[in-house]
């Protein structure tokens, strides 16, 4: 491996750990920020950085900050029978398996280094190549700023995939390092010497592996479409087709369902249910072995979006924005083309895939403040009644319908290609409408409403609402009646 590679090896690395490590700092932030904003609450507040008499609360940002801190100050707690050496292993076991997943996930376009910037020779008519870093007479140099080919890259070129280990495996690493968290779990409710961690730890275990079931047959439907385990492949299969969510909709309904169950978070966070098991299989746990498990939560969610983004949602890709520049095109009819230089598209594609992953981060913590929790019965049931089969029956239809287009001819060919134009012709603009909405709730000024939901107050109400009857003084309570 020459320097170059491993200088960009660093920077890819430095990018999706940055990434997973700040996201889930902010998504803890978040968690109490958007579920003070949804419940009508103040939110975090109390950790303001004074500067004389001027205080700055930067929207309670400061909070997180003030955790990072605690975890490093607060007493590292071992409980007196525990088994010293796993109740140690059990907080590495869940957090960096997290952060080893994200060395498969491609996060950008291939960045082609030659073709980011580049010095040619220019006269009134046409442009040649500098010879030996000199200009013929009659030409000037010019710096510009090139595109490549949207299909291909020349041999002669450095081609860099923004990821930072192509596997042939592919998606079977993913499961195999997620596997590990149910390790972690389990070691660290029965290391804890304690009846409610080694009952959270059960259920961990339990749960995980359950819904990792329905996690791996979801995708077994992708497979078929994109023909190949690699991510980067899939990603590339979608920036010429359509994206995955078209062609695979109950698959991403459950996988992103069977994902949010993996991270143990509301309405599936039965493991630590505080009501019934006090904190789970970390209850014993506190410092920074606390804040490996806590924050390793955090980053399964932006893990998680990663993957939804990469297999179903596009992955770097834009609604007709190529390697090329931009083509809108449906069928063999092309719209409009324009060429756009190579260091755009690649700046481009990294926003955009980070972009989606907040996104679906962002849709994961609201989930999190709106619905109940489950009771751990109901959480089995609908793992090994509902999403199993379903996940089954999209297996089964997927091959059929396959099989079906496979035999077709070329015209379902033409036809199927116009239908791809269109759903990105859809998701364009879906995407405009949502950034234009966006900004106009971000523009307009908030009102406040009173609502009164709930079942008491519709019963109230059907029932010709609530009757207050006098209140009367009863007088003064003698020692008899006492």
């Amino acid at each position: 491996m020459t320097g170059m590679q491993l200088l960009w090896t660093a920077i890819k690395i430095l990018v999706m750990v940055g990434f997973v490590v700040n996201a889930g700092a902010l998504l803890t932030w978040y968690d109490r920020r958007g579920g003070a904003m949804m419940q009508d609450r103040i939110g975090p507040n109390r950790a303001p950085l004074k500067i004389g008499k001027f205080e700055l609360r930067i929207g309670g940002l400061l909070h997180t900050a003030a955790d990072g801190l605690k975890f490093f100050t607060k007493k590292d707690f071992m409980p007196p029978k525990a088994d010293k050496l796993l109740f140690s292993l059990a907080p590495i076991l869940a957090f960096f398996p997290v952060l080893a997943l994200v060395a498969v996930i491609p996060f950008g376009e291939t960045v082609v280094p030659e073709s980011i910037v580049r010095t040619v020779c220019k006269s009134a008519t046409e442009y040649k190549a500098m010879v030996n870093g000199v200009c013929p007479d009659g030409f000037s140099p010019e710096t510009v700023w090139p595109a490549v080919p949207r299909h291909g890259i020349s041999a002669t070129s450095t081609a860099i995939p923004l990821q930072v280990a192509s596997l042939n495996v592919g998606i079977l690493f993913i499961f195999a390092i997620a596997g590990q968290g149910i390790v972690g779990a389990a070691i660290a409710g029965w290391a804890s010497d304690n009846k409610f961690s080694l009952m959270g730890a059960l259920r961990a275990a339990s749960q995980m592996v359950s819904y990792e079931v329905t996690l791996g047959l979801t995708l077994v439907g992708a497979f078929m479409i994109y023909g190949s385990v690699r991510l980067e492949d899939m990603v590339l299969w979608q920036g010429e087709n359509t994206w995955g969510i078209f062609v695979q909709p109950l698959a991403f309904f459950l996988f992103f369902a069977a994902a949010i169950a993996e991270t143990k978070r509301i309405p599936f966070d039965l493991p630590e249910a505080e009501s019934e098991l006090v904190s789970g299989y970390f209850t014993e746990y506190s410092g920074m072995k606390f804040g490996m498990f806590y924050f390793a939560e955090y980053m399964e969610i932006a893990t998680s979006s990663m993957l939804l983004v990469t297999i179903f949602l596009g992955g770097w890709h834009l609604p007709f924005l190529h390697r090329d520049g931009l083509t809108i095109a449906f069928g063999a009819t092309e719209l409009f083309h324009t060429r756009m230089p190579h260091i755009w598209v690649v700046i481009l594609s990294v926003l955009t895939f980070f972009g989606k992953t907040v996104v679906l981060c962002w849709i994961q913590a609201f989930i999190r403040w709106s619905l109940p929790r489950f009771r751990y019965d109901q959480l089995m049931k609908l793992g090994w009644t509902v999403l199993l089969p379903a996940s089954l029956a999209n297996i089964f239809v997927t091959g059929i319908v396959w099989l079906a287009l496979q035999s077709a001819g070329p015209t379902a060919d033409s036809a199927l290609k116009v239908a791809a134009d269109l759903t990105q012709g859809f998701t364009a603009a879906l995407i405009t409408g949502l950034v234009l909405w966006a900004i106009v709730g971000f523009l307009r000024p908030p009102t406040r409403k009173e609502m009164i939901i709930g079942s008491s107050a519709k019963l109230a109400a059907a029932a010709g609402g609530t009757k207050e009857g006098p209140i009367t003084d009863p007088g003064p309570v003698t020692t008899e009646a006492a």
